[in-house]
């Protein structure tokens, strides 16, 4: 097994990414961070690494654990990085659940939902 990998290749091997492309891109775009600070696609990655990246609006943060040589199961993938990412909780929104059929929402209560989203 070899000691390191580019971090868009551990990336797609690890399934958090479902193309090389894909990984690379979000390198490229500043998504990527590996101790701390932005990286190129080519970047080494280690055992150890702490890998932050941004997907869409979800944030992860994870400890590189183990480095696979070639394309695994997602079982074995998810057993090659440990999930640091924080639980973030929402604040309880009062007209987000409405009823099936209830009607259109009035006025106020698209407000509160768009308020919400943001």
């Amino acid at each position: 097994m070899s000691e390191r990998h580019r971090i868009d290749y551990w990336l797609k091997l690890v399934c958090l990414f479902k193309h090389r492309g894909d990984a690379t891109d979000a390198c490229r775009g500043g998504h990527v961070k590996l101790n701390g600070s932005r990286v190129k696609p080519s970047s080494p990655v280690r055992e150890g690494d702490i890998v932050e990246l941004v997907m869409g609006e979800r944030y992860r943060k994870l400890v590189v654990s183990g480095l696979p040589e070639t394309s695994i199961s997602k079982e074995v993938a998810r057993t090659m990085y440990i999930d640091e990412t924080p639980v973030v909780t929402l604040p309880p929104h009062q007209s987000l659940p409405r009823e099936r059929g209830a009607g259109r929402p009035t006025k106020r209560e698209r407000r509160e939902i768009v308020k919400f989203k943001r």
